[in-house]
């Protein structure tokens, strides 16, 4: 890829997780000035700067997280202006940012998941005595579209259950069963032409659930790459992780996140098809892991945004 291209690193947005996606367009922004492009960082405060920060910008590596960010509106809108990104297209975006379709289709392709079910907003004492009926508690109680754990809660009971669904409106509570085991993520990186799993950090926490804190707070939780895992849960989890990551018609590169159960059952969570960059982000960590550094993991990002057929 030539390095006379005008590459924006667009970042910030409006959703929540504003801040995480500063942090990444700040390091790919500054891992592209190291390797010599010449790369305009775009902070954005919502969808409408958008199209007047691309003026002259040939190419976009995205860094926004949550939001139209991800959920395929900016790449469908990055794909009406002709102008390349790396990385997956606006339907594998959308498909990946909604939970519960990603869980249907997981589970259509036989991609273990957990049980789950989706709270209407209709009526919650309804909905808790179906899901008392259906699930097992624990359970995890998480908005059906949206990143870094932000809004995710464990429900140990009916008392908490109920007070969880207040307010809820319209089908964004997604409700799912807490596996227990190990915590895993692996990321997908294309290499050599084929997009393949990098080794598989686990996350071991001070909490059963991996939040927000525990992402972004150094020293809250501990990383362990490559996770000790025995070869066959080791193939098993590689395998799952690269056939959810194709299941959504992701490419380039994601970063799918699993729970390990205690037979090695690996229980795909979800998909993130613009996963973080920032110094502690998962992603980069499983790349260094594999040998490549962050310089290079963003050059390699780069690269799919030349080859991909949306």
């Amino acid at each position: 890829m030539g390095n006379l291209q005008t590459i924006g690193v667009l970042a910030g947005g409006d959703s929540p997780e504003r801040e995480v996606s500063l942090i990444s367009g700040r390091s790919v922004h500054q891992a592209l000035s190291t390797l010599g492009y010449s790369p305009s960082l775009i902070e954005i405060s919502s969808l409408d700067d958008l199209v007047p920060s691309l003026r002259g910008v040939e190419l976009v590596f995205n860094c926004l997280h949550g939001g139209s960010g991800e959920d395929g509106t900016v790449q469908l809108l990055l794909d009406l202006m002709g102008i390349p990104y790396p990385g997956s297209g606006p339907q594998a975006c959308a498909r990946a940012m909604d939970k519960a379709r990603a869980k249907e289709i997981f589970s259509g392709k036989r991609i273990p998941t957990p049980k789950w079910s989706i709270y209407d907003g209709d009526d919650p004492g309804r909905f808790a005595e179906k899901i008392e009926d259906s699930l097992s508690y624990p359970l995890v109680a998480k908005p059906r579209r949206g990143g870094s754990t932000i809004g995710v809660a464990i429900v140990e009971g009916w008392e908490e259950l109920l007070p969880s669904l207040i307010g809820v409106r319209g089908g964004e509570l997604l409700v799912e069963e807490f596996v227990p085991g190990r915590e895993l993520t692996v990321g997908i990186l294309r290499i050599d032409g084929e997009d393949r799993p990098l080794p598989i950090v686990e996350i071991e926490g001070e909490k059963p659930l991996f939040d927000y804190r525990a992402k972004y707070t150094d020293g809250v939780a501990r990383f362990i790459v490559p996770a000790p895992l025995s070869d066959e849960a080791t193939r098993k989890t590689k395998d799952t992780a690269l056939r959810a990551h194709r299941a959504l018609g992701c490419s380039g590169f994601s970063r799918v996140d699993i729970r390990l159960s205690e037979d090695e059952t690996p229980y795909v969570l979800e998909v993130n098809a613009i996963p973080g960059m920032t110094p502690m982000s998962d992603l980069p960590r499983a790349a260094e892991a594999a040998g490549i550094d962050f310089g290079r993991l963003v050059e390699m990002i780069l690269e799919t945004a030349e080859k991909e057929e949306r």
